[in-house]
């Protein structure tokens, strides 16, 4: 896509269809970015008509108007009030609803009155008239003054001809408001020169919405001195500004619609379904029970092809090892390049996965009713409705769970899920779970089949959830709002999925991680091996030598003694320095220098530090022999104490720590991507880690 092409925006309000419209235009030839300084997803594509002519094509995100009341809206407005702005565009599709034809409308004569050369796709015209309306294109096209072509993005009816039909976009031949007489007493050339634009309505519009810019926030000052000199009230011209639109649409719609025979199908099934869906007792254990299918979905049809990743990186690690002289440029490629790449792309499955089903739950409409039934809740701890898709997906991976935030129109709402979700347990945690219950509730079952432990680990994972809700209140009382919290929700029909919708959220999410949060981790990844590979002096070399001499007396497997190997070369590493170091701050939490280095290596991933304890243990077959890793963990007496090195105070400890604390660094390179930001992964990860060692302190001290 050249910068020479054409640039055509996409508006509309939120459940128009434009999405579907833009992926219909484009296929996949598309991707997926951020508007400049904001982690707002700017989804950019290409097309071209039948004569051959290439068009850049940009979905911005859906708004009911141009008086922005979220930072998406804010920055679709943005886009169309700057000529200036990278991504102006030469000419606009305002997308309709045929079915809520009055309320599209309303966004419609704003977008022509901004003088920007635009065309009417006109959307769901069959979804209208099975509600009993018909619309008269060629009477609308006279009324607004574009051309107007009818679509179905859908089955992608239409679409062609609209390819073809860009090149009669045109400005609109009618203008649908005209300011009071108070605002001409301001002066256009007066508004012009404080908002430096050179047209009427825009600066209007920018003027009497000037709080709802953010981008304007320095021309606050001389445009209320403007108004307060005029006695103007800028909610009141807004006020009638939509007066008078509405006015005018009343006037257009007896000539552009007409009466059929409805078809209560649809909305007779959508009534019946709701009143099961949305009911405050069944609704919430469908809820339940959807969301646990879907976290299920996450877990289960993950699990194979990211054992497949698991396995090719692994091998390829193997390879590499194998093909390459035994020296530290191929230690550095196979354990260092290769497996930070593995780290990154064996989270692709799950993210894609997730986005998937979450994409057909929207497309459904069932989304919608999710956000509705938990809205009244989250929101008295700072959170909204669409917050419970991040929460819940949490619980498989918070790395898309924390994407998936971006649902969330209201800054300080979408924050606060950020920084909370984390809490939520995530599958890395489950092995170190599994590993450290059993060293504190024995293997029994009521009833011959309610594990003991299966309920204690339920109870880490409602221990994780009641904190988030705890934190996210206490960070509803500490952050400010930006803008005015407003939760606008459509409850769209019961439609069947978009599959070519769901496939293309698979695959955009699935590259933006990988493109984006990708290169932190792989830094991350390669640090992490540098402070686990090398050590002060000529440590690791004293360590080779030791054992190349004790290979030569065979006294041991060549298996034992490379085990012996790693455990003294971790131990000399900079990591077990590091883990070392930190033993006297995790001493009073029960830890020693082994579960300091464990939990210094597991930052990479929770999981690691069963492998990390197995290499230090010294136990044969690493992590493979748990087992054999629990008895001499129980065997090992701390000097100090007197006590097992894994005592049930310190695995209950422990325990709390993994449930609380960030140890993850792919999550907080997630959260630097959706924030923009380090000061909010920084933020993230030093009140959760503080927050882990007053919790472990204080279990350990109340159990020894």
């Amino acid at each position: 896509m050249s910068e020479g092409k054409k640039k055509i925006a996409l508006v509309g309000n939120p459940n128009s269809g434009k999405t579907s419209l833009f992926n219909a235009l484009t296929g996949m030839n598309q991707k997926v970015g951020n508007f400049p300084g904001v982690t707002v997803d700017k989804k950019v594509g290409g097309f071209k008509d039948s004569s051959g002519n290439g068009y850049r094509v940009i979905d911005l995100p859906g708004i009911y108007s141009l008086s922005p009341k979220s930072l998406d809206e804010e920055v679709a407005c943005k886009v169309l009030f700057q000529p200036e702005a990278q991504e102006h565009p030469d000419g606009v599709i305002i997308v309709i609803d045929a079915s809520n034809l009055k309320r599209n409308l309303f966004l419609a004569t704003q977008v022509i009155d901004l003088g920007i050369p635009a065309i009417v796709a006109l959307n769901m015209s069959d979804i209208a008239e099975k509600s009993g309306v018909s619309i008269d294109n060629k009477a609308l096209e006279e009324k607004m003054g574009v051309p107007v072509l009818a679509i179905n993005a859908k089955s992608k009816e239409g679409v062609s001809e609209l390819k073809d039909r860009i090149d009669e976009l045109q400005p609109g031949k009618v203008t649908f408001f005209r300011p009071s007489d108070k605002m001409k007493k301001l002066g256009n050339d007066l508004l012009k020169d404080i908002l430096n634009v050179d047209h009427d309505y825009r600066a209007f519009k920018l003027s009497v919405s000037i709080n709802r810019y953010s981008w304007l926030s320095e021309k606050k000052d001389a445009l209320n001195r403007a108004f307060s000199d005029l006695e103007i009230n800028p909610k009141k011209e807004e006020i009638l500004e939509i007066s008078e639109r509405y006015r005018k649409i009343g006037k257009i719609l007896p000539f552009v619609m007409a009466e059929v025979e409805p078809d209560d199908g649809p909305k007779a099934i959508t009534a019946k379904l709701d009143k099961y869906l949305t009911h405050p007792v069944y609704g919430f254990i469908i809820f339940v029970a959807v969301f646990f299918l879907l976290f299920q979905a996450v877990f289960s049809f993950a699990a194979y092809p990211m054992d497949m990743i698991d396995y090719a990186f692994g091998w390829l690690s193997g390879a590499v090892m194998d093909a390459l002289p035994t020296n530290m440029f191929t230690d550095f490629l196979a354990n260092g390049i290769v497996a930070g790449i593995g780290g990154i792309v064996i989270f692709v499955p799950q993210i894609m996965i997730l986005f998937g089903l979450v994409t057909l739950l929207e497309d459904t409409g069932y989304m919608a009713r999710v956000s509705f039934m938990n809205d009244r809740f989250l929101r008295s701890v700072g959170m909204n409705g669409r917050s419970v898709v991040p929460l819940v997906s949490g619980f498989a991976c918070a790395i898309p769970a924390i994407m998936a935030a971006r649902n969330i129109d209201n800054w300080k709402e979408r924050m606060i899920t950020i920084m909370v979700t984390p809490l939520m347990s995530c599958s890395a945690r489950l092995p170190v779970y599994v590993f450290l219950v059993g060293f504190i509730v024995p293997e029994e079952y009521y009833f011959g089949f309610i594990s003991l432990q299966g309920l204690f680990m339920l109870g880490l994972y409602l221990l994780g959830l009641l904190l988030g809700i705890g934190v996210a209140w206490v960070f509803n009382l500490v952050l400010q709002n930006k803008v005015q919290s407003s939760f606008i929700l459509e409850l769209p029909t019961y439609r069947a999925p978009r599959w070519g919708n769901v496939w293309t959220s698979m695959i955009n999410k699935g590259y933006t991680f990988v493109t984006e949060a990708g290169k932190v981790i792989l830094i991350i990844s390669i640090l992490l091996w540098g402070l686990s590979s090398f050590g002060p002096g000529d440590a690791m070399q004293k360590v080779d030598e030791k054992y190349d001499k004790m290979a030569q007396t065979e006294q041991h497997t060549p298996q034992r003694i490379e085990t012996m190997r790693n455990t003294e070369k971790l131990e000399n590493s900079y990591a077990g320095i590091m883990g070392r170091a930190i033993e006297p701050a995790i001493q009073p939490l029960g830890f020693d220098w082994r579960i300091g280095i464990a939990v210094v290596t597991s930052f990479a991933a929770r999981e690691v530090f069963v492998g990390t304890m197995s290499i230090l243990y010294s136990v044969e077959g690493e992590a493979d022999n748990i087992q054999a890793l629990k008895e001499k963990m129980k065997n090992s007496v701390n000097p100090r104490t007197g006590e097992a090195y894994m005592s049930i105070p310190t695995a209950s400890s422990l325990l709390i720590f993994y449930v609380i604390a960030m140890q993850c660094m792919s999550t907080l390179a997630i959260t630097k991507r959706e924030t923009n930001s380090w000061k909010w992964p920084i933020l993230q990860f030093s009140y959760l880690t503080a927050l882990a060692y007053i919790a472990s302190f204080i279990t350990y001290q109340a159990l020894v």
